[in-house]
């Protein structure tokens, strides 16, 4: 069974190459930007990132954020974000490995609850987030991205 830790300094080169195998979005071209960025990841208060490896080579990864909340008696909230999966290992375990890590982290942490979102439409994936414990959620997701229309109204309403 594969085992999951969490990554360090060491790791970015690694992760790197698994999102581009895994063709998992836009990769930061610039190695000194990556760097950057990987560093403030590292050292962020509340995101730990966990991966998963054999012979030295990251096969699965996802990123934990926890934050505060002042509601639900002061319990933490949690989001699994980023979790990727190289190609040719999907089902040898790696995945949940670095999901339930990521949970168990969240529930020593006593978060009320971890948010996953998932692509629509994958039924697979659905199965495979449910025998890890997550269950289809009630409400709806709303997402805002930096120049749509309505927020840039919200900033402009906020700033003026």
């Amino acid at each position: 069974m594969p085992s999951a830790r969490v990554a360090s300094d060491v790791d970015l080169e690694a992760l790197l190459e698994l999102f581009r195998v895994a063709n998992a979005g836009p990769v930061i071209k610039s190695v000194k930007r990556a760097q950057r960025v990987w560093r403030h990841l590292l050292n962020h208060d509340g995101l730990t990132v966990f991966v998963s490896e054999a012979d030295g080579k990251i096969l699965a990864a996802c990123t934990l954020l926890t934050a505060p909340s002042l509601l639900h008696g002061g319990r933490w909230h949690a989001f699994i974000e980023n979790v990727v999966t190289h190609p040719d290992f999907q089902g040898d375990g790696h995945t949940r490995t670095v999901v339930r890590a990521a949970l168990a982290r969240a529930w020593r942490m006593d978060c009320h609850h971890v948010l996953l979102q998932s692509d629509k439409g994958d039924v697979r994936l659905s199965r495979f987030y449910e025998r890890c414990g997550f269950q289809t959620g009630s409400g709806t997701l709303y997402v805002a991205r930096p120049h749509s229309t309505a927020s840039m109204l919200r900033l402009e309403y906020f700033s003026g």
